[in-house]
């Protein structure tokens, strides 16, 4: 802090620069004057300086503030402004919410995410999500009876009686759409065969 420091703005190198003492805050209060970074270590702001001298300038850019806001997660956090996904991170984080621990997401869930994303939701929110988890919400559902056709006709066909018939997938949909439309459970059993007969009967080779 010698009289012959000069001011800043008249020192023309860092190599300059670095012939003087400067504390921290003066440091900070010099990244302030050129809208640079300015906090961190005293080693930090001493590098930003330097680079500053070399003609880069490191900035807090849209990205990193970005970021910063979304380590910030509240119920009412939009769920495309956090970089949200089904990861360790966010199943903690419903788990503190919920009370239940561990947590995990529900087909509704990861069919209600698909739905904001695709059409761009951007007021789908945390706490949106947590009312698709308790079922107070029908934003969005998870459509099973594909997966359930699947092993139904995986099911029929892995019966050695399904070899009577000639055409065995139009005798699944057959007893598929049956089982779809009753109160029963959307499973294959051989007693379909015989509970209707009548409709596939003209199948049997």
């Amino acid at each position: 802090m010698g009289q012959n420091r000069p001011d800043f703005k008249d020192i023309k190198s860092f190599e300059e620069f670095n012939r003087y003492y400067w504390y921290r805050e003066e440091l900070s209060q010099i990244c302030r004057s050129l809208t640079l970074a300015h906090r961190g270590t005293k080693q930090e702001l001493n590098y930003i300086i330097e680079q500053y001298f070399k003609g880069n300038r490191i900035e807090k850019s849209a990205e990193y503030k970005n970021k910063k806001q979304a380590d910030v997660i509240t119920p009412n956090t939009p769920l495309l402004e956090c970089n949200f996904s089904f990861n360790q991170k966010f199943r903690d984080y419903f788990s503190v919410l919920t009370g239940v621990t561990p947590f995990k997401f529900t087909a509704d869930m990861a069919a209600a995410w698909r739905k904001a994303k695709r059409e761009n939701n951007a007021n789908f929110t945390i706490k949106d999500m947590i009312n698709i988890y308790y079922g107070k919400s029908d934003y969005a559902k998870y459509d099973n009876s594909v997966c359930q056709w699947n092993q139904f006709l995986k099911d029929f066909c892995l019966d050695e009686h399904s070899d009577y018939y000639s055409n065995k997938l139009k005798v699944a949909s057959i007893l598929w759409k049956e089982v779809r439309v009753s109160k029963n459970k959307k499973i294959y059993s051989r007693k379909l065969l015989t509970e209707y007969a009548y409709k596939i009967e003209k199948y049997c080779k």
